[in-house]
């Protein structure tokens, strides 16, 4: 199959990549010259593991190349996928379409052969349908079908996910285009991966209830940790303990800083606007969303606590600032609201983040960046474990308390023990729903 793919970002160029390497011939397209200069380099604008030599085996077997030249692109593909970003527009949570109805318009111009106009981007119940009008407006000549395909890539295990996905959502109105991304999704059929055909909205919706769903999941249990922190109990034990019952399982259940990233913040925002245009508000998505916003400032009350009750003139070490691990991703990441809080409140914030320096340092002004963590504790009043990369979880806490002008930790993420933290020479332990600060 010949696959035009619009838009590098993060779906399009991990989506095109792996098209490629299913055997379809792939060409990428993005308006911005330079980031098509660095794909061409063999260049990876971002970071995601296995992406570079992924990207590399299909750019040298003659299946993938990239372009800024949409027209020749397109002619002649057998689909188009729309991969371009859907900010959440300003000042009403809505799903801002500008790019990917300026891209379907571009796409009708270039149509010269039956194509199937694929949304791959995360858009809002009734867009598709709003697609196929832009483009038979443009060319009322264009023999196409539109089809919603929305992704679920789990940014830091993205490849993976594409290969072996939990499922494949596409939405058809007629059996043409059935066959179409029936034949793009081949290899996944043969091996027996589901894959659900369903009609237009209802493949949107399944897109923006999903992301709803595991965000509601992150948010009860991280106010579940509160109470927990009030009333008694150790979070991490109640979370195994109902992860245990099949009808509700264990993954997401991790209690932390509030989720953020690409999707989480921007679809419960979406969802709760289309909520509210349909007159039907989604009451729980509303709550979910206002309640991540308290716990990201719960967790720069706990700093505060262990800081003595101020930061101002505190040094604070904080590990990890990209919204999960694996990734450079910092869009809506926590420390985009708790280490402005700190500086804010007159602290020395140093951070170490294996992947956050590119994007971080426009985000986080302020602050200083290290590569090493004993180099950012030496002599710090604190260190704050924010992100949970592996580079983290083994660190030579003994060696840690020793650099430290007050060693005391606040482990956002429950990486250790408390009896591990102060039994390696730390004053003080604070983590995420296990009752109140633990002292030597």
């Amino acid at each position: 199959m010949r696959i035009a793919m619009i838009g590098t970002g993060y779906v399009g160029l991990v989506s095109g990549v792996c098209f490629s390497d299913f055997g379809h011939d792939v060409v990428c397209v993005d308006k911005s010259e330079r980031k098509i200069e660095m794909l061409q380099a063999g260049e990876v604008p971002i970071y995601e593991p296995g992406l570079d030599t992924l990207m590399a085996k299909n750019v040298a077997a003659g299946r993938l190349t990239f372009t800024t030249d949409l027209a020749a692109a397109v002619d002649g593909a057998d689909a188009v996928f729309i991969a371009v970003g859907t900010p959440t527009r300003r000042g009403d949570g809505h799903a801002d379409l500008t790019y990917v109805m300026a891209a379907a318009e571009e796409i009708a111009q270039a149509i010269t052969d039956y194509t199937v106009v694929v949304t791959k981007s995360t858009v809002p119940v009734g867009t598709n349908r709003k697609v196929h009008a832009v483009v038979s407006a443009a060319n009322p000549k264009a023999e196409f079908d539109v089809a919603s395909n929305p992704e679920f890539l789990r940014e830091g295990a993205a490849i993976d996910d594409f290969m072996r996905p939990d499922r494949v959502v596409v939405g058809v109105e007629n059996e043409r285009a059935t066959e179409v991304m029936a034949e793009i999704y081949r290899p996944l059929y043969l091996r027996d991966f589901p894959i659900l055909t369903t009609d237009l909205e209802s493949a949107e919706m399944i897109k923006y209830a999903a992301n709803a769903f595991l965000a509601t999941k992150i948010t009860f249990i991280n106010e579940i940790a509160g109470l927990c922190e009030r009333a008694g109990g150790d979070v991490k034990e109640v979370a195994r303990g109902i992860g245990l019952d099949g009808r509700i399982g264990n993954k997401f259940l991790h209690a932390g800083p509030g989720y953020g990233g690409s999707c989480f913040p921007k679809d419960t925002a979406a969802l709760a606007r289309i909520g509210q245009d349909h007159a039907h508000p989604m009451q729980i998505t509303e709550t979910v969303i206002r309640v991540n916003d308290e716990v990201k400032k719960r967790m720069i009350e706990k700093i505060r606590d262990v800081c003595d009750d101020s930061f101002n003139g505190k040094t604070v070490a904080v590990l990890g600032v990209t919204f999960k691990p694996n990734t450079d991703d910092m869009r809506d990441a926590p420390s985009l609201t708790i280490v402005p809080a700190l500086i804010g409140g007159g602290a020395r914030v140093r951070v170490v983040d294996p992947q956050g320096r590119a994007e971080g340092e426009a985000l986080l002004p302020g602050v200083d960046w290290l590569d090493d963590p004993y180099a950012a504790a030496a002599d710090a009043d604190a260190v704050v474990l924010l992100t949970e990369w592996n580079e983290f979880r083994a660190l030579n806490l003994s060696e840690l308390a020793k650099t430290m002008k007050s060693a005391r930790m606040v482990d956002l993420r429950n990486i250790y023990s408390s009896a591990l933290v102060l039994g390696s020479g730390f004053e003080t332990y604070v983590g995420v729903g296990s009752g109140d600060l633990e002292h030597n």
